[in-house]
């Protein structure tokens, strides 16, 4: 994750709980809060980006187990169930997951494209035409 932040002076708490789905399958809610600084590919600066991720994932056997309704449901996420998990790579995962594919700020230009200086309408030459026509 490291290859996306501009500097690591952003911070994140994350918290995972435990607990049962339906059909009796293991569950995890995953949750980060924090601001991470990404680069802002139209100007090139440092985007601060908050981040409130909330994520509920459930267990199960395989792909087999899961009805149509269920694979449609936005509100979780399926993971195959295994012995072990790495939360660490978990938490990244998700992280990368709820990163946009193309930060930028909202309201910032390409560097020197003339911030700040006013350009001549290409029709203002037709309205001095137009004044003289009368």
């Amino acid at each position: 994750m490291h290859d996306l932040l501009t500097d690591s002076a952003g911070s994140l708490a994350y918290r995972v709980e435990g607990g049962v789905g339906s059909g009796d399958r293991s569950q995890l809610l995953v949750q980060v809060d924090g601001v991470v600084h990404l680069c802002c590919q139209r100007c090139l600066e440092t985007l601060e980006y908050p981040l409130a991720l909330r994520s509920l994932l459930e267990f199960v056997d395989s792909d087999g187990d899961l009805t149509q309704e269920e694979l449609e449901d936005d509100s979780r996420d399926f993971l195959p169930a295994q012995k072990e998990l790495d939360v660490a790579v978990l938490i990244e995962d998700e992280i990368l997951l709820a990163l946009p594919t193309v930060p930028r700020h909202a309201d910032c230009v390409l560097p020197g494209s003339g911030q700040g200086l006013a350009q001549e309408s290409p029709f203002s030459v037709l309205a001095g035409l137009k004044g003289r026509a009368q």
